[in-house]
């Protein structure tokens, strides 16, 4: 498989157990495999990691190639979190929201609008209006989908319906879109061993760039305080960004709880109170 998509002979042959999987090219060149978990999600992430790459901002595996089910790219050598790199990479992150998109809901060049986060299904449809384009697109569609999964009860979705019609106003200041990972959880984020970090497995799309830095937070991510402070010498958040983090963290938290289960809807429930409470 590696072989043929990268077009170098592979050292070590034979079937995949797993993907991602390691797999060594011709010469002791260590490669990362994967398979796309759904249609277009191959595409959906080659064209998110070049995306994310003409930044020239946070540094991501290049890709070595790809067909409609598979994928290659580099593997990574990690080492220890550091606080120096978790510095540059808040600086860097700022640049990569910075060099922005075309429109909130944008997905990549040539990547589909029916993309995924993870294993569930996210639609990139463009919007102009970040509070109606995230309740409309990121925050909604996953609360039809936890309620029908049984995660959230049906009387549980008013809360959320109630945030939506309030977002004009819990939104903060109005921003460009941003060039955001989408995805960007701890186990996404790789301490390479050179003290640069990379990120892997994008969900790219232009989105608001606190939505990347509230996903950072949620599942927690070494040296925080660094990454926060590199970001805001870079480019300082809007006043009250803080009190925006559970807003954001709907995102992440409903997708969660369509997938994993009503532990991940509760933690949802109490973010949506939390807002309101604002």
């Amino acid at each position: 498989m590696a072989a043929r998509l990268t077009g170098r002979p592979a050292g070590r042959a034979g079937r995949l157990s797993g993907s991602p999987a390691e797999v060594l090219l011709d010469g002791g060149t260590p490669v990362m495999v994967k398979r796309g978990d759904g249609p277009g999600a191959v595409r959906a992430e080659v064209a998110g990691l070049r995306w994310l790459a003409a930044a020239g901002a946070v540094r991501v595996p290049a890709v070595l190639g790809h067909d409609e089910h598979w994928m290659v790219t580099e593997r990574v050598p990690t080492g220890s979190p550091d606080p120096a790199a978790a510095l540059r990479f808040g600086q860097a992150l700022a640049a990569l929201h910075a060099a922005g998109a075309p429109h909130f809901g944008a997905p990549p060049p040539d990547g589909p609008q029916d993309a995924y986060i993870g294993l569930a299904p996210m639609r990139n449809a463009p919007g102009t209006d970040w509070p109606a384009w995230y309740a409309e697109h990121r925050v909604l569609p996953y609360v039809r989908g936890a309620v029908d999964r049984g995660t959230l009860l049906p009387g549980e979705a008013d809360v959320f319906e109630r945030v939506c019609a309030r977002l004009p106003e819990l939104a903060g200041p109005a921003e460009p879109p941003a060039r955001l990972h989408g995805d960007l959880w701890n186990g996404n984020v790789l301490w390479g061993a050179d003290g640069e970090v990379r990120i892997i497995d994008p969900a790219a799309h232009g989105g608001h760039r606190e939505t990347d830095l509230a996903m950072l937070q949620l599942f927690g991510c070494p040296h925080l305080d660094r990454v926060l402070a590199g970001y805001q010498e870079a480019a300082p958040l809007a006043d009250g960004w803080r009190d925006r983090v559970a807003l954001h963290q709907l995102f992440p938290l409903l997708v969660h709880a369509v997938l994993f289960g009503r532990g991940y809807g509760e933690q949802a429930l109490t973010g949506a109170r939390r807002a309101l409470a604002r």
